[in-house]
This record gives C-alpha cells, sequence and structure tokens, in this order.
C-alpha cells in the first residue's frame, strides 16, 4: 500500500495505458485521422482551429527514430495523452478528497494564525486507513473515466481530443491547487494561465472551462482590487503563450506546405481559421437541434460508463453535494456548461463534445467509490471486499465497452481507400467529397507513404474555399492552370461572401458550376477524370450539378468515370479485398453499401450490353464481400 500511496499515478496511468495499446488502431481509421496525420508528420496546417501546440508535438513524437510507421505513432501519441490525462484526474480527485480529510487540522492551524501551503498541508500526519481509501478511490474512480466509451475512443487513434483531454485535466488539477493554496500566493494562479494558454492553442473548447473558473476564483479571491490585479497578470500569461503558439500558422503557411488548410498568412485568414468561420454554419442553429443533441445525450450518458459504473456517479452527486458543496457546484457549472453549448452543434460526430462533462461527471464516480469503501468498511471488515465489488463492476464497464472503442483490427479506411485509389487510371483525377470515408485518408496515404500521388482527389466541398484553390496549384499546378479564368472569377465572387459582406448568390453560385465544368473538359484529354457515388446520388439527380455536354459517366467499381462515348467502356475486375468488421456503425455501412451498389451498377451496366458472365463477376463479389448488400429483385432472377 505504501507504494500505491506513493506512486498512484504512476499506477493510473500504466494500467490504462496497457489496455489503450490492446485497443490501438494499426492503421487510419474515419474522419479526420488521415489529415491530422499527415499534418504531424508533414508539419502542415491542419483544419480550422488549427491546432498548432497539437501538430508540433505530433511533429517531434511521430519523426522519432522508432520502427514503426508514422500513423502507429500518432495513433500511439494519442494513447499516451489519454493514459496521462487519467494519471492528472486521478491527482485532481487526490487534491480535492486530501482536502476534505485535512479539513479539521486546516482549522488549527488557521487558528494558530499561520496560513499552510498545499504542500505544508499534504504532509500533515493523516490516518492511514482513510489515505488508503482515497488513493483507492482516486485510481479506481480514474479507470471508471479512462474506460468511459468517449475517453477511451480517443485514446485508439490520432486526434485533437487525446491532447485536450490531458491539458483539460491539467487546467482542472492547477486551477483546484490554487483554489486551495495560501491566499498571497500567486504562483498556483500563474501555473493554471499557462496551462490555459496552451489548452487554447489546442481546442477553443477549453473555454467551456472559464465559467467554472469565475465560481472558483472569486469565491476565494472576492471581487476587489488585489483579484482584478491577478486576473491581469494571468493575462499576461495567457495571451503571450497564445500568440506564440499560434504565430505557427502564419510562420508554416508563408512556406506553403502540401498541407496548407485555410492558407492562414494575413491576419483576415489567421482570425477566420482560429474561429472556425467555416464551421459556424452548424452552431445554434435552431431549437429542433439543440433538442436533438440533448436527446441523444441524455440517451448516451449511462452508455458511456457502460450503465453499471453509473451507479457511482449518482452515488456521488449526493455524497459531493453533502461534503463538498464548493467542489458540488465547480463540477456541475462545467458541466452544465459543456452540455449547454454542445447540444448546440449540429453535427453528427457530437460525443466527443461532451468529453468535459463526462469528466466532470468522473469526479462524482471517484466520490461514489470512496463512500461505499468508507460506508462497507465501518465495522472493520476488509477492505477488499468493497474494492473487489467495484473491481467487478469496472471489469463489466470494461467488457461492455471494449467492443464498441476497439480499433485493433479495424483497416476498413484503409483497404477502402487505397482500393479506390488503386482503382483509376494513371494521372487520374478524383472527384469526390467522401472525406470521413476516404479523402481525409489520402491525405495520409498519398503525402506521407507516398501511395498512388499520380492521382489527384479533389474535395468538391472544399472547392468552395478560396485557400483550397492555392493548395490545389501547390499539389497539381497544371491541373490549376487549365482553369486559372474560371479560378479568378470565382474567387472574386467568393471574397465577400467569406468576408461577411454582401455577395451576389447567383454569381457564387455559377462562378462555381463553371469551375466544375472546366475542371472535367479543360483536363479530361489529359486525365482520366472519375466522380463519386454520393456526388452522382445527390447533387446530380437534384439538378445541382451537370457534366459538360458529350459527357457520360459509366460506373468504373468505386466510381463513375467521365466518358465522351455512349459505347461499352471496360473496367478493372474487382480483385480488391476489403476487411469488413464485424462491430457495425455508420461509416462501416456506409462503405460496405456504397462499395456494393457501385458493384450492382457495374452488373447492370454490363448486363446492358448483354455480357452476361461479366456481370456476374460483380454480383458474385457482391454476394462474397457484401453479403448484408441487398441486390436488386431482377438481378436476383438472372443470377440464382
Amino acid at each position: 500500500m505504501i507504494f500505491l500511496k506513493k506512486y498512484y499515478t504512476v499506477v493510473s496511468t500504466l494500467s490504462i495505458f496497457i489496455i489503450y495499446l490492446i485497443t490501438l488502431a494499426p492503421t487510419v481509421i474515419q474522419i479526420d485521422a488521415g489529415e491530422l496525420a499527415a499534418v504531424e508528420a508533414k508539419l502542415g496546417i491542419a483544419h480550422p482551429t488549427g491546432y498548432p501546440l497539437f501538430t508540433v508535438l505530433g511533429y517531434l513524437f511521430v519523426n522519432l527514430p522508432l520502427p514503426f510507421s508514422e500513423i502507429f505513432l500518432a495513433n500511439l501519441l494519442a494513447a499516451i495523452y489519454c493514459s496521462i490525462g487519467t494519471s492528472i484526474f486521478a491527482a485532481s480527485s487526490k487534491l480535492v478528497l486530501d482536502n476534505l480529510q485535512l479539513f479539521s487540522k486546516k482549522q488549527i492551524i488557521l487558528k494558530s494564525k499561520k496560513t499552510k501551503s498545499v504542500k505544508e498541508i499534504e504532509q500533515i500526519t493523516v490516518d492511514p486507513e482513510l489515505e488508503t481509501k482515497i488513493i483507492l478511490s482516486v485510481i479506481l474512480g480514474s479507470i471508471v473515466l479512462g474506460l468511459s466509451k468517449t475517453f477511451w475512443f480517443q485514446s485508439t487513434s490520432v486526434e485533437v481530443y487525446s491532447l485536450h483531454i490531458l491539458l483539460i485535466n491539467l487546467i482542472i488539477y492547477f486551477l483546484l491547487r490554487a483554489f486551495i493554496e495560501k491566499d498571497d500566493d500567486k504562483k498556483s494562479w500563474l501555473l493554471f494561465a499557462l496551462m490555459l494558454g496552451l489548452g487554447f492553442s489546442n481546442h477553443m473548447t477549453t473555454m467551456l472551462i472559464l465559467p467554472a473558473t469565475a465560481y472558483l476564483y472569486f469565491l476565494k479571491n472576492q471581487f476587489n482590487k488585489n483579484a482584478y490585479k491577478k486576473i491581469g497578470l494571468m493575462l499576461a500569461i495567457f495571451f503571450p503563450i497564445l500568440i506564440l503558439l499560434y504565430s505557427y500558422l502564419p510562420i508554416r503557411a508563408t512556406q506553403n506546405p502540401e498541407i496548407n488548410w485555410g492558407n492562414p498568412f494575413d491576419l483576415e485568414r489567421i482570425l477566420r481559421h482560429i474561429s472556425g468561420k467555416q464551421y459556424q454554419v452548424w452552431l445554434f442553429t435552431s431549437i429542433d437541434a439543440a433538442k436533438k443533441q440533448f436527446t441523444y445525450f441524455i440517451s448516451n450518458l449511462p452508455l458511456e460508463f457502460a450503465t453499471i459504473s453509473l451507479v457511482f456517479c449518482i452515488i456521488g452527486i449526493f455524497t459531493s453535494f453533502i461534503k463538498a458543496k464548493k467542489f458540488f457546484v465547480f463540477v456541475i457549472i462545467t458541466f452544465i456548461s459543456t452540455v449547454l453549448y454542445s447540444i448546440n452543434y449540429d453535427i453528427n460526430d457530437i460525443d466527443s463534445y461532451f468529453l468535459l462533462a463526462y469528466i466532470s461527471f468522473s469526479f462524482f464516480a471517484v466520490f461514489g467509490i470512496y463512500k461505499l469503501i468508507d460506508i462497507l468498511t465501518l465495522k472493520k471488515e476488509s477492505i477488499l471486499i468493497p474494492v473487489s465489488g467495484i473491481l467487478v463492476c469496472i471489469l463489466l464497464q470494461f467488457y461492455i465497452n471494449f467492443p464498441k472503442v476497439n480499433q485493433n483490427n479495424i483497416y476498413i479506411i484503409e483497404d477502402y481507400s487505397k482500393s479506390l485509389i488503386n482503382s483509376t487510371e494513371k494521372n487520374s483525377i478524383i472527384f469526390s467529397y467522401q472525406w470521413d470515408f476516404f479523402v481525409s485518408a489520402s491525405y495520409y496515404f498519398q503525402h506521407v507513404d507516398n501511395f498512388r500521388k499520380d492521382v489527384t482527389i479533389i474535395d468538391k466541398e472544399l472547392l468552395r474555399r478560396s485557400w483550397y484553390f492555392n493548395q490545389m496549384k501547390r499539389n497539381s499546378p497544371q491541373i490549376a492552370e487549365r482553369i486559372q479564368p474560371e479560378i479568378n472569377q470565382f474567387l472574386s465572387a467568393v471574397k465577400p461572401f467569406e468576408r461577411e459582406e454582401n455577395y451576389d448568390p447567383n454569381l457564387l453560385e455559377n462562378a462555381y458550376q463553371r469551375v466544375m465544368a472546366k475542371l472535367i473538359s479543360e483536363n479530361i484529354n489529359v486525365h482520366p477524370f472519375y466522380i463519386g457515388p454520393e456526388l452522382f446520388d445527390n447533387e446530380m439527380q437534384n439538378g445541382q450539378f451537370a457534366l459538360p455536354q458529350g459527357y457520360f459517366l459509366v460506373p468504373d467499381l468505386f466510381l463513375f468515370k467521365v466518358v465522351r462515348t455512349t459505347e461499352y467502356v471496360p473496367s478493372k475486375e474487382p480483385n480488391f479485398k476489403i476487411r469488413i468488421p464485424e462491430q457495425k456503425n455508420y461509416y462501416y455501412n456506409f462503405i460496405e453499401n456504397t462499395v456494393g451498389s457501385m458493384l450492382v451498377r457495374r452488373a447492370m451496366y454490363e448486363m446492358k450490353f448483354d455480357k452476361i458472365d461479366k456481370a456476374r463477376v460483380y454480383i458474385n463479389k457482391v454476394k462474397k464481400d457484401f453479403p448484408n448488400y441487398i441486390i436488386p429483385e431482377e438481378l436476383q432472377n438472372v443470377f440464382k
């Protein structure tokens, strides 16, 4: 037990880290993982808000001379961030429980008119039995947090939220230290300001801790002149840190890296980038959207803790309210602030925005575990009995959440991305907006692994942004040069839109349409041109996008090939292999359905030209590799 008391943070870190290694993704997974890994490896500029600290730390780590791929190292770094984050959470929890335990002794100290520091208070002799309960409670509570679904998932692959987890826990720790520190000591508040600056340089949702920070700060310092002076000192630390780290964006942008999202080389573009301007259209959209997200949060909250560990949280709510009302209010403010903000963000992958709510809720779990251990050992029974029961609950949480977060055998995004790109001819252009499924992943495979760099992938939605043409000119200069007049017209039309000035929407849309049309007509003689099925099924069917006159689409494995003939156009054999995970989710289902649909379309195309045997090849591929895809009845009757 002496070892645990001395090294409880190490125990917390290592126990969780071992689990995280088991569930670590070996390669790129969905959404932003490919882009972020490429940004780290190539020292580029990521999507808003830029994440400069994340990028620089990642670059230093993934370029270490270790015998692993860059993507594995990027994923490993995420596991390290989250593991250390749980140990900082444990330290914060112990700080709070120690403060409760020593409360009566602090009264004696106060009577002697000698205010002690946190370190001095912690050195006071305490009841060994109580200290054992505290140590076990904070270790077990940190594991409950570490095994919560969304928190755990951030450790499985490269994401900015893994570093956010570490930094927000550091912010909370130094805030709590500053709150219980002696009145005239500014050091802890300045350290808090430093951590806050680091937090804001990684993710702007760090601001969600500010309401609870204000509560503790003014509770301790009151509303007086000295309190405001101290705020001035903290801001003198906060802003230089923030400016120094965000200066990475314009410095690197002027060097025109391969991945240069937003091209933030001047003040206007810097502010647009770090404020996440292009994503604000999904923020505070409607009451209905907020209700939808709130309903999701409430229904998902028990699942985060696999329901069983939620019992600890519920017990902890009442315990902290009775024994630590100030801390209870701090946690509740943090929880409510996070939920109120996050439910107003109308996006699909909303879970990570609730992370601070789950972290704050886990403090209640620590109190709940502490209370259970305390109650069940009142009659001097062995402490092993309640601890064993709590461990069983945590093991159940592990068992329930493991299949939901486990990424150690997930290759579907890599398989799909590489197979899709490999299905195209040399020097092709792919026009798509499947960002979450292969476009983001292609950033890593092309820019870091140098996989099929002859293929140019153009994101249809990013083509709406002025900065994207700069990146296109950097990476595919000849393609951009052929449509330079159309680019110039579009840039002129989009400038007032991006500046929120008066603009002509018809002029802007027409300029955008001309860019897309010319992208095909001016390049197809040199580059085979392919269009994603999502563009055909959505924009083309709705009349929002049309091919230039005389051009046609032919289903070609994963994509539609643009051709200028109505004659038969051959395609490659479907010899690819995509490893479909047993655990289903939106992203895996999309890939399975999209590939199955395109293979069926190709089979129907072959049938159109009476090539029955070739059609059978594609249908057999669907039956073998995508058994969940429902083949149209007319084809089932032909290939029984």
